[in-house]
């Protein structure tokens, strides 16, 4: 076993065993029903039904739920302006004019406060990916297609990353990690999200190179599940619940489920075991 190797394994075995031996009310077995795969994953049979969770993924960052699912009562209300989230519709009704779909969207679903028009702000964005989404979807057949082409992807450790790059260029607004993260939720454990709980984690942990971009992050993820004999999906969500603090299943810990990040911490405790009683 290399050295990069035994490093990442015991980072992994550090991470699993932290939480139970510093938070109330966590448990080995609570931390293992994070890591295992969602059984909730969503069953999608038609083109309608991907558009529509593209659709849904594409508002998680940042404040887009508030600004965009709120303020119209709910994302499902798109249903009226996009013929029931129908692809083929959507590019025959507004082609590639997003401006005809925020009109839309303000004549029709009324949305809550301000929206601001520059190309950048989150509204007109949100609406370039409601037509890049569509332009997407309709390259498939069906459904059936969609998954055998991820299929392909994940069935290669080599080709892995180069979907959620593919998604990232042919979704506007969408990105790497997004894409990772729609990936992970449609059930596909071999995925993980580089997001900026693992970032810090594992550059504090000198596992990546410090400034890693988000491909190189999924890299390094995938090389320390390996390492570990662990799921991407497995690894991703361990580090993820150090970093991030919330057990969003399990009300009765915390506040709410809420811990606070404990990632300072950990990286302080676990660069001592890693590489000695000498780190600060």
């Amino acid at each position: 076993m290399t050295a990069t190797q035994k490093i990442d394994r015991k980072a992994y075995e550090l991470a699993k065993s932290y939480l139970p031996s510093k938070i109330k009310g966590v448990t080995r077995e609570i931390i293992e029903k994070y890591q295992n795969e969602p059984d909730s994953a969503p069953r999608l049979s038609s083109k309608k039904g991907l558009y529509r969770y593209l659709l849904y993924s594409a508002q998680e960052m940042a404040m887009k739920p508030k600004v965009i699912g709120n303020a119209i009562g709910g994302l499902d209300r798109l249903a009226l302006i996009l013929d029931d989230f129908d692809p083929d519709y959507v590019l025959r009704t507004y082609g590639d004019e997003w401006e005809a779909v925020l009109v839309q969207i303000e004549e029709t679903l009324n949305p809550v406060g301000k929206i601001r028009k520059t190309p950048r702000s989150i509204w007109p964005r949100y609406c370039q990916t409601i037509i890049s989404a569509a332009k997407f979807i309709e390259q498939f057949d069906s459904a059936n297609d969609f998954f055998n082409w991820v299929n392909f992807f994940n069935s290669d450790d080599r080709s892995r990353a180069s979907l959620p790059m593919l998604l990232d260029h042919e979704i506007k607004g969408f990105g790497f990690a997004l894409g990772c993260d729609f990936l992970m939720k449609l059930g596909y454990s071999n995925f993980c999200k580089p997001d900026v709980h693992l970032r810090d984690i594992f550059t504090g942990l000198e596992l990546c190179q410090p400034k890693v971009d988000d491909y190189n992050l999924f890299k390094t993820i995938i090389r320390v599940a390996k390492n570990a004999n662990a799921s991407p999906y497995a690894t991703d969500k361990i580090f993820w619940l150090i970093g991030s603090g919330y057990f969003y299943d399990d009300p009765s810990i915390g506040s709410g489920g809420h811990i606070g990040s404990q990632k300072n911490e950990f990286i302080k405790f676990a660069r001592s075991e890693l590489y000695g009683s000498n780190e600060s």
